[in-house]
């Protein structure tokens, strides 16, 4: 895969593209980040998941600083904990100078703290965005009702939810919410809420001469769902990125929607 060859696919994001194959850095270290994510910047990934909680936003600094791609190019997201709740703007000046930029492409909130929607929280992650540290500003692992009360108190509806996601636990009923309130669905842990050993994925991937891990990120792409598969190692990375490509026909894909049945 070349620099260039992931232009496409992307999804709009309020004006801004959001590539829908992205480089999810979960449970690597910060030791490890700058060259498991110079890596995929190599290998033609455009857009990179972190957050607080990862601890190595660092490390992407670092990536991102050695990468001879402009900062225009690659889409950056980061989280703010739960926990972090009264410490925002605090928090994502930390997170903007580890990773060494001035704004980042999406900032998401990445739990509901105390489980619950918590509109004051939303509400300074809105004056965030006002203020330019990051374009785009969304949630993880939020229910529909939670987004109507942050959408209700603020008048802001998040750009993105991150939630697990994967055709197992594919659920039309949550893809029509948040499509009916404008919002991305955006999936973490591709593959491990995924039974790779399905007969469906094994028979789709055979098709394709594909793993089934690249049909679980080719099904996601065929959605205009955003994935963020992980991993350290540059074949599994390059592997992974290869099932963007992957083109599945309306009946493939209907076939693994019915994996949730």
């Amino acid at each position: 895969m070349t620099s260039s060859s992931y232009a496409e696919p992307a999804v709009d994001l309020d004006g801004h593209r959001m590539p829908l194959l992205g480089f999810g850095t979960w449970q690597i270290s910060d030791a490890d980040a700058a060259e498991v994510t110079g890596t995929a910047l190599e290998l033609g990934y455009r857009h990179i998941d972190t957050a607080t909680g990862y601890g190595n936003e660092a490390g992407i600094g670092r990536a991102l600083a050695a990468s001879v791609l402009a900062r225009d190019e690659v889409f950056v997201t980061t989280k703010l904990p739960p926990e972090n709740a009264g410490r925002e703007r605090q928090t994502i000046e930390e997170s903007l100078s580890k990773l060494g930029l001035d704004s980042v492409d999406l900032w998401l909130v990445h739990w509901p703290p105390n489980k619950e929607a918590s509109p004051e929280v939303w509400a300074e992650v809105v004056r965030a965005q006002s203020d330019g540290l990051t374009t785009r500003i969304g949630v993880s692992n939020y229910s529909l009702e939670q987004i109507d009360e942050l959408t209700r108190a603020t008048g802001v509806t998040p750009s993105v939810n991150q939630i697990r996601w994967s055709p197992s636990i594919y659920d039309a009923a949550t893809v029509a919410g948040l499509s009916e309130r404008g919002v991305v669905l955006e999936g973490y842990s591709p593959f491990k809420a995924s039974d790779l050993d399905d007969p469906t994925l094994r028979e789709v991937a055979e098709a394709h001469d594909a793993t089934p891990a690249q049909i679980v990120v080719a099904w996601h792409i065929a959605h205009q769902f955003v994935v963020i598969p992980k991993s350290s190692r540059r074949e599994r990375i390059e592997s992974n990125a290869a099932g963007a490509r992957i083109e599945l026909t309306p009946e493939e894909v209907s076939r693994i929607d019915g994996l949730a049945s």
